[in-house]
């Protein structure tokens, strides 16, 4: 599982890039031109990072898997795929209301779906677990899927706002979630 979500998520990374074209003159201050879509890369690239390297520390601690967590993780990587499609769009537009919108809402899938991924993990670890240590009570989690929900509910009337709450949620995560390190350090 670990290798096919891997293989998908080098995918998507791939396809984000291939997306961004040069700029149409030949000197360095005409990249300036392509900065929104620039921008929209680089925020993709981070939360498309994020997502696999708090994947990758989350299976640190798995012990078992079943078909509800195989199917929790295509649903991740569903909305993951999304995330080309809504940078493009972003990044072709900028900052404005739909775009910013169907970026909130591919945003929310992909935490939506890494929480529901986590949930069935856990429903399958037995109680004191350390899956079940690691994620705790999941404070990050609930703030992310609340900060793209307010994005969402934003992106009609402050797309700006919108945009400063995907990065507040790619800062929150952007170090490797230390709940699973310290599990596996006490054990």
């Amino acid at each position: 599982m670990l290798a096919f979500s891997d293989g998908v998520i080098a995918i998507l990374i791939t396809i984000l890039v291939l997306e961004l074209r040069p700029p149409e003159g030949d000197h360095l201050a005409d990249i300036l031109d392509e900065r929104s879509k620039l921008l929209a890369y680089v925020l993709s690239f981070v939360m498309v990072g994020i997502y696999w390297n708090n994947h990758h520390h989350l299976f640190q601690i798995v012990e078992t898997v079943d078909g509800r967590t195989m199917w929790a993780n295509m649903h991740l990587l569903f909305w993951l795929s999304l995330m080309p499609l809504g940078t493009a769009w972003l990044g072709e537009q900028g900052v404005e209301t739909g775009p910013v919108a169907a970026y909130a809402i591919v945003l929310l899938g992909c935490a939506f779906a890494f929480t529901l991924l986590t949930l069935s993990l856990l429903a399958i670890h037995e109680t004191g677990s350390q899956l079940e240590q690691a994620i705790g009570d999941d404070r990050k989690g609930k703030v992310s899927l609340a900060c793209y929900a307010a994005a969402l509910a934003l992106s009609p009337f402050v797309p700006w706002l919108s945009i400063a709450l995907f990065v507040v949620v790619a800062i929150i995560w952007f170090l490797p979630d230390r709940r699973v390190e310290r599990v596996v350090e006490q054990a």
